[in-house]
């Protein structure tokens, strides 16, 4: 579920609440049930000590009493499980499988209970960290560092949700939403009435934008940051909202540009949600510049582009080498070989030394030429195209392998050869790898402006995803394409490529 969502469910959890204890246990149930969870607890530091115990849990029904029991009765200092890295650091934490961690106390009941992946992320006020929530999953999962980055979010808005909710029943509503919801946001966080004039626009915002927030409040948000050509579909949007109630772009996380006060524009990541108060609809936007993001994943690409291509020369430098070098030395091994014919009948015994010498030299060049040619740009390959180079390489396997498909055309060269190298690839995996695998089978098709090219064997499965494959990764994704492993035990291996071919 995305982002937005998540924390739309808690401000609808909150919102609801009776008081503080209760608005953190209606938001653990909503974060629970959006992410998958089946054990959400909330942690605060005791009035009494510095240490942290549980305030609030929820579990699904299914979830061992035991874990439980241990989680409500615990005591941890700071730094010590996963509440207490997260409250001793002040940033989100993941760990993959809890029940086997040796830092964490609760992993053997963690074990008992099947629980695996722990994530735990601070909740933020303007007082700091004032609670960390900590959730459980059945499955052991990798570390997400979208996630963990959203849910850091979560934390500051339930943080501030929480402290409005307090204030609110303590009769100081106002200044503490204001506080608690503007001040600590980790985003751009913008508010806007029905008319599309901004009521609230908080810290981080005003060091975007430029603007102070007595600037913008009152203003329309599409004279204030909207770039010039976008505010008429601005408009025309909440018109549409307003009179169908139809949302298009609610709840959605998109990518767009932003204006500042100078004028210039910037690529935003912007959510929008309607904030569940009667009356009038009221909208909240997070926007986060992503000019960084976007410059970094730029060079990425053009990064992998260049390896791609410095590899290629390199593979045709070693191929005229290769051929400059060859020559040179099987010239000298002919030489050698005239010189023994002319010697036969004069002198048998020098022409078998030049036999010998000859013989010596030339399993040295063959030898030479078989380490050498590995991994070298093929030159049919290049003079072909890569139907001649599939049926070659089919010719040479280790394992017998049948070309299914392949296409007659011509392709661009990067194209042609990072669907060459994915198909020895997947060759020399199955022969090296593959134990008891008796054939490959090769497909090469075109599907629209993708290249489709898969290498499947009939061995055991259970391959990995390394080695020569994460460099044929880097090179297909060069490319823009993907490169996927399927490997399921005992149903062989399937190594697909999806490069974009641009017919």
């Amino acid at each position: 579920m995305a982002p937005a969502r998540i924390e739309q469910e808690v401000a609808r959890a909150v919102s609801s609440a009776a008081d503080a204890a209760d608005a953190y246990s209606r938001a653990l149930e909503a974060i629970a049930a959006t992410l998958g969870w089946d054990v959400a607890a909330a942690w605060e530091e005791s009035e009494r000590a510095t240490v942290l115990r549980c305030t609030a849990l929820w579990a699904a029904p299914a979830v061992d009493a035991g874990f439980l029991d241990l989680t409500r009765a615990i005591v941890l200092a700071p730094g010590e499980g996963l509440p207490g890295a997260v409250w001793a650091s002040g940033q989100a934490q993941w760990v993959a499988d809890a029940s086997s961690d040796e830092r964490l106390p609760r992993r053997e009941a963690a074990a008992a209970a099947g629980l695996h992946a722990a994530v735990g992320f601070p909740v933020r006020s303007e007082r700091g960290v004032v609670a960390v929530i900590e959730g459980f999953a059945a499955a052991a999962q990798a570390p997400d560092p979208e996630l963990l980055e959203r849910l850091e979010v979560v934390g500051a808005q339930l943080g501030q949700l929480i402290e409005r909710r307090r204030a609110e029943l303590s009769g100081d509503a106002v200044q503490r939403r204001h506080r608690a919801t503007l001040d600590a946001s980790l985003d751009c966080v913008i508010a806007m009435d029905h008319r599309g004039a901004v009521i609230e626009f908080n810290p981080a915002a005003e060091a975007t934008f430029g603007y102070s927030g007595a600037e913008a409040v009152g203003r329309e948000m599409a004279d204030l940051i909207v770039p010039p050509d976008l505010r008429e579909r601005h408009r025309a949007g909440l018109r549409r909202y307003l009179e169908t109630g139809e949302p298009t772009l609610l709840d959605r996380r998109i990518e767009i540009e932003a204006m500042r006060r100078d004028g210039s524009r910037f690529p935003v990541e912007l959510t929008i949600t309607r904030i569940d108060v009667p009356g009038e609809p009221v909208f909240t936007g997070h926007l986060r510049d992503i000019t960084e993001r976007l410059r970094v994943e730029r060079e990425l690409r053009e990064s992998r582009a260049r390896l791609v291509h410095a590899s290629d020369d390199a593979r045709r430098r070693i191929e005229r080498d290769l051929h400059d070098g060859s020559q040179q030395q099987l010239v000298s091994v002919a030489m050698t070989l005239e010189a023994a014919a002319g010697s036969i009948a004069s002198d048998p015994e020098g022409a078998r030394r030049l036999l010998a010498e000859a013989s010596a030299e030339l399993r040295e060049a063959i030898g030479e030429l078989r380490e050498l040619a590995r991994g070298i740009h093929p030159a049919v390959l290049t003079e072909g195209g890569l139907e001649p180079a599939l049926r070659g390489l089919a010719t040479r396997s280790a394992i017998p392998a049948r070309i299914e498909s392949v296409p007659s055309a011509r392709y661009p060269a990067p194209v042609e050869a990072a669907a060459y190298f994915v198909v020895a690839e997947g060759m020399t995996n199955a022969a090296r790898h593959a134990d008891g695998a008796s054939a490959v089978a090769v497909s090469v098709r075109e599907d629209g402006e993708l290249l489709l090219v898969e290498v499947s064997d009939d061995g055991p499965g259970g391959a990995g995803a390394g080695g020569g494959l994460r460099g044929l990764a880097d090179r297909v994704a060069a490319l823009g394409g993907e490169l996927e492993v399927e490997s399921p035990a005992g149903a062989g291996t399937r190594l697909r490529a999806e490069i974009p071919c641009g017919s």
